[in-house]
């Protein structure tokens, strides 16, 4: 039996009387979506199309309400674009979550598509005493499960939103695929312009600071721009037993070891130096003065910050690590071309272009070449200061997670929702879950999970925001 050790933090104020009833059916829901496996793959026909078929029937089945009183448009293969008219058209809000999931890696303690409720490990956020265990769990389909309960919840009760709500749920955003840009050519050929557009990415997150005791319930208004790169060598090849210096995969390991010691130059964009105020007060002393002057010390911010660990260095630059190396299919065959695949997620300020003139100077060789297979610029940054749809996350925030330090920043990781911002200038990234260190660690990695307690405090906190859209 798991001892928690994780902060005690009192339930959110949302909670209604009915909350166990609500835990339970919602979590059942959850279980059923995450035990189906709709992992995405860049190869169509890699795809087992079933999964996805079977995950849309399920979805059907436990929301009935959403599926009977909403519109609904079939967006690319197995996406999903829902239409809740509202009171008003005048400021429709955008609702986002994806249903596909990255293939299983590492040893996990129960099977990743299990959906197994086990005793939370220790130090799980909030007091959980029991988790969801599985891959989507956290990405995306946690998100997806707990908009659809928050609207079969509000349709129950006869309620229709203030203004119209559309819910955008992709079927391929762990590939950069098709489903988010057409779902926006869709809204644009009806001359939909949200007034705002909500997708995944920020969380309640703890642990997230060092010295840093509460939550930050960090709202992501920009996201860096995710670019691909393949290096790859050409050489002649041949017979293992007679190898020539600097062949293919030799040439390859230096260039990956200069770009290993060429990091991008550090930064503390607009929106981390406001993250770093607002985290201030709650700074053990000697942090607390460097980072109350963030605005005026921004050099030292930013030493801190890389200091800090890998999560806020991310915060601080470009950067640029191999992910995939391919060379000879045989031990006994020198390679006649080596591979190395770069991702690259791209901070506000750097382009494609700089970045990609950045690598050809750290790598400094003719012999290798830099191929471009994907390209996107960072998203713009949406407006967080004195701004009434940003101002309605941090409030909702507020009522669910008091405990919690609501900010913007600046969100690593892509998602499906930088494809709205060519219709929105409003565009955020926050998931409503408490996390630890570990849980995010676990996403795109082994041993995924979601606290109970806090899946059911996020269905209350979409059903919050929903309610409290202005007319």
């Amino acid at each position: 039996m798991s001892t928690n050790v994780g902060p005690v933090v009192s339930p959110s104020p949302l909670r209604p009387l009915e909350y166990d009833a609500l835990k339970d059916r919602a979590v059942a829901k959850l279980q059923a979506l995450v035990r189906i496996p709709t992992v995405s793959d860049r190869d169509p026909d890699e795809i087992d199309k079933a999964s996805f078929d079977r995950f849309l029937e399920e979805l059907r089945h436990h929301f009935p309400l959403l599926h009977k009183h909403l519109d609904l448009t079939r967006i690319h293969t197995h996406g999903l674009l829902f239409h809740w008219p509202g009171l008003s058209d005048q400021r429709p809000v955008v609702l986002m979550a994806h249903l596909d999931v990255v293939p299983v890696e590492g040893e996990w303690q129960h099977h990743a598509f299990g959906a197994d409720l086990v005793d939370a490990p220790d130090g799980s956020p909030g007091g959980d005493k029991k988790v969801v265990w599985g891959r989507g769990t956290l990405d995306d389909k946690g998100c997806l499960t707990a908009i659809c309960e928050a609207v079969e919840r509000l349709l129950e009760r006869g309620h229709t939103p203030n203004q119209d709500l559309w819910l955008s749920f992709g079927a391929d955003e762990e590939v950069s695929g098709k489903c988010a840009p057409k779902a926006v050519e869709h809204l644009r050929e009806r001359g939909v312009r949200p007034w705002f557009v909500l997708d995944e990415g920020g969380a309640v997150a703890h642990e997230a600071f060092p010295g840093v005791k509460p939550a930050i319930a960090v709202i992501g208004v920009t996201e860096k721009g995710v670019t691909s790169v393949e290096l790859r060598v050409e050489g002649r090849g041949g017979h293992a037993s007679t190898p020539a210096k600097m062949g293919p995969t030799a040439r390859l390991a230096r260039a990956i070891l200069r770009l290993e010691k060429a990091p991008f130059h550090a930064s503390a964009p607009a929106p981390t130096i406001e993250l770093i105020s607002r985290i201030a007060p709650h700074a053990p002393g000697p942090m607390r003065a460097i980072m109350k002057r963030a605005s005026n010390r921004p050099n030292i911010l930013t030493r801190a910050l890389i200091a800090a660990g890998p999560e806020s260095a991310a915060m601080t630059r470009t950067t640029a690590t191999v992910t995939t190396l391919q060379g000879s299919p045989a031990l006994n065959v020198i390679a006649s071309t080596a591979k190395a695949g770069v991702n690259i997620r791209i901070m506000v300020g750097d382009t494609v272009a700089t970045v990609m003139d950045h690598l050809s100077r750290a790598v400094h060789d003719k012999h290798v070449h830099l191929d471009v297979i994907e390209a996107n610029e960072p998203s713009p940054i949406s407006p967080y200061d004195d701004d009434d749809a940003f101002r309605l996350l941090e409030s909702t925030i507020a009522e669910a997670f008091p405990d919690a330090v609501a900010s913007p920043y600046v969100q690593t990781g892509a998602t499906d929702s930088r494809f709205f911002t060519a219709i929105c200038e409003r565009v955020y990234r926050f998931a409503p879950f408490r996390m630890s260190k570990a849980q995010r660690q676990a996403i795109h990695s082994y041993d995924e999970y979601l606290g109970v307690d806090a899946f059911a405090e996020g269905v209350l906190w979409y059903e919050r925001l929903i309610e409290q859209l202005p007319d």
